[in-house]
């Protein structure tokens, strides 16, 4: 791998990180939550993450039970309120290294007030957020991720608003370390991931993510082979999005409708929360 990563076997990661009472997971098949945990591990093995320093929290949905699995400390709050309470963790004791699982449904929508306001503060947090364009566990309603003309349980004839972009809106707001990947690669997200909780301050990784059975049956996407050619198909990095945006045709320009942009949006600088409160603190300390 391009990454120079040596990967862990399952079997190493199952020893070192997991808690194998948990097992088997509540996942569907074709679901692609366990990737995600799969590379969260990976990562964190690669950083050499001490996990008794380590609190993973989340709130409600499919890849919020991921704290459950980790053999570390972990919270499992309440629906759309995860960054809420990392915020907490944090603010109570710095030294702690937070890594936040949400959803999009969990993060973007129910907790999208907490997404603004903890990037806005830049709180020294990783958020893996996973996108599989729906709230998968409470019924298949439509997120506010759901493509255009996507189907869901509250939008039978298909969605007519149009979807967040959930890295724009971080990079916007200043968060400095944003990515985007799907899950059908292992080696970037990971690295992604790595550098996300190397960074100090607010990072956030988009993972996208099939959810075959809440949003996959009602689109055409619920034979694997097929939700992965998808991803494949649908997605286009960064540096070729941005060359065909400027210097490619109106055939090209009019094929990235639809598609998503993949890679790291943002990848900067700047002073954290815990860092300005530690300045407050020396500045009117009597």
């Amino acid at each position: 791998m391009a990454t120079g990563l040596r990967i862990k076997t399952a079997a190493e990661l199952r020893t070192n990180y997991l808690r194998r009472e948990m097992f088997p997971t509540i996942f569907c098949d074709g679901c692609g939550i366990g990737n995600v945990l799969n590379y969260t591990l990976w990562a964190i093995d690669e950083v050499g993450l001490d996990l008794d320093r380590t609190v993973f929290v989340s709130g409600i949905g499919c890849s919020s039970r991921l704290p459950g699995y980790i053999n570390a400390d972990g919270l499992h709050a309440t629906h759309g309120r995860a960054l809420a309470f990392a915020a907490g963790i944090r603010a109570a004791n710095p030294d702690l290294t937070v890594i936040v699982f949400t959803g999009d449904g969990d993060g973007a929508g129910i907790g999208g007030n907490h997404l603004l306001h903890t990037i806005r503060r830049n709180m020294d947090m990783t958020v893996i957020l996973v996108n599989n364009f729906t709230y998968g566990m409470t019924g298949g309603q439509s997120a506010p991720t759901t493509p255009d003309g996507g189907f869901s349980s509250t939008t039978p004839y298909g969605n007519i608003e149009h979807p967040l972009d959930i890295c724009e809106l971080a990079k916007a707001l200043g968060a400095p370390y944003v990515a985007r990947w799907p899950v059908v690669s292992p080696a970037q997200p990971v690295k992604s991931i790595a550098e996300g909780i190397r960074k100090r301050g607010f990072a956030l990784i988009e993972m996208l993510t099939p959810c075959p059975t809440a949003y996959g049956r009602r689109n055409g996407l619920k034979e694997i082979e097929q939700i992965w050619r998808w991803y494949r198909e649908h997605t286009v990095l960064l540096d070729e999005w941005e060359w065909v945006e400027q210097f490619g045709s109106p055939e090209e320009r009019e094929a990235l409708r639809g598609k998503l942009k993949i890679g790291v949006f943002q990848d900067t600088e700047r002073e954290t929360f815990e860092d300005r409160w530690a300045a407050l603190v020396a500045r009117e300390r009597l």
